[in-house]
């Protein structure tokens, strides 16, 4: 048995590194299995709630040839925040490693760094582009149970929709807008989110997930409870890039609306567009009234029930060709 090192994708801008990821304790578990079904796929949901973190542990990050150490949080989470000496722009790797028994764990994984002056997409992913069913907990609970990876779906357009955002304005290679996925599911679903992403083409993101959950009862609630941590990270984000013009995309069946207007009422000159994704039959009063308000800020908002009408809009405001 070893420990388990799990890294995410992390950002940067011009001056600093933000780097994160988990450690495990030494565990015989194999890893989440995209491809179980049914029992076997539910049976693998739920050890990914029931991992135990590994506190005080010793990091170390190499960065420009340069050893970095750190050690894990309580709930087995780190972080660096470091001063940044880098030139290149885009998606650029990065090594962590542990110590353990006279053994060297590493993990690798990537960070963006995006040009100044681009685009900054910023979207929610429940109902937003994987149909999770939220305002149903008893269905979303078991379609993430019974559905592995490949059988759960992505609203229709979605994923053109955003690889067109990616795209804007684009004049290199390294040139991709930042994409950022803030999301109230746990960083236990990290690796399925990515997967995801990934089989449907979405564009390359750095997903901000919410704190992990090491137990059953967790998982019962996952992805509910209050929402303050997506205010918090989608006002992180914009202070971190202040010279970004921002997309930000979500959906009605929770707060996503009402967060995107305190957001845009903070950062008034950096809010670009505002997009909702209508879940239910009929759009909901309370959230046209709260577009209405952010379009009172000069943001132009879209409020739709298809993908279609998302990319008919942002063709019209000049934000994709």
């Amino acid at each position: 048995m070893k420990p388990i090192l799990k890294l995410y994708r992390g950002y940067a801008n011009e001056q600093e590194l933000i780097v994160m990821g988990h450690v495990f304790n030494p565990t015989k578990a194999t890893d989440y299995d995209f491809l179980d079904k049914n029992f076997k796929n539910a049976r693998s949901i739920i050890k990914l709630f029931q991992l135990k973190t590994w506190p005080n542990a010793t990091i170390c990050l190499v960065h420009n040839n340069v050893k970095i150490y750190t050690k894990t949080l309580k709930d087995g989470y780190f972080k660096f925040c470091i001063p940044l000496s880098q030139l290149d722009y885009g998606w650029i790797d990065y090594e962590v490693s542990i110590e353990y028994k006279n053994q060297t764990i590493t993990s690798r994984a990537s960070y963006i760094r995006p040009k100044m002056g681009k685009l900054g997409i910023i979207s929610d992913v429940d109902d937003t582009f994987l149909v999770s069913y939220t305002l149903n907990p008893l269905k979303k609970i078991y379609h993430l149970l019974s559905r592995n990876v490949e059988s759960r779906k992505i609203f229709e357009d979605a994923a053109a929709h955003y690889r067109a955002l990616s795209l804007s304005g684009k004049n290199g290679p390294e040139e991709w807008n930042a994409f950022f996925y803030v999301s109230s599911s746990e960083w236990n679903l990290y690796r399925f989110l990515v997967k995801f992403t990934e089989l449907h083409h979405l564009p390359k993101a750095v997903l901000l997930l919410k704190d992990i959950k090491t137990s059953l009862l967790d998982f019962i609630w996952t992805g509910r409870g209050g929402h303050g941590h997506k205010f918090d990270k989608i006002k992180h984000i914009l202070e971190f890039y202040p010279s970004l013009k921002y997309v930000l995309i979500g959906d009605d069946s929770q707060h996503d609306p009402f967060l995107y207007e305190a957001i845009a009422k903070i950062f008034p000159l950096t809010v670009k567009a505002v997009y909702i994704r209508q879940t239910g039959k009929s759009r909901k009063a309370k959230v046209t009234n709260t577009l209405e308000n952010i379009e009172s800020l000069g943001v132009d908002v879209c409020y739709f029930k298809n993908s279609s009408e998302a990319i008919t809009h942002s063709k019209k405001i000049g934000l994709v060709d």
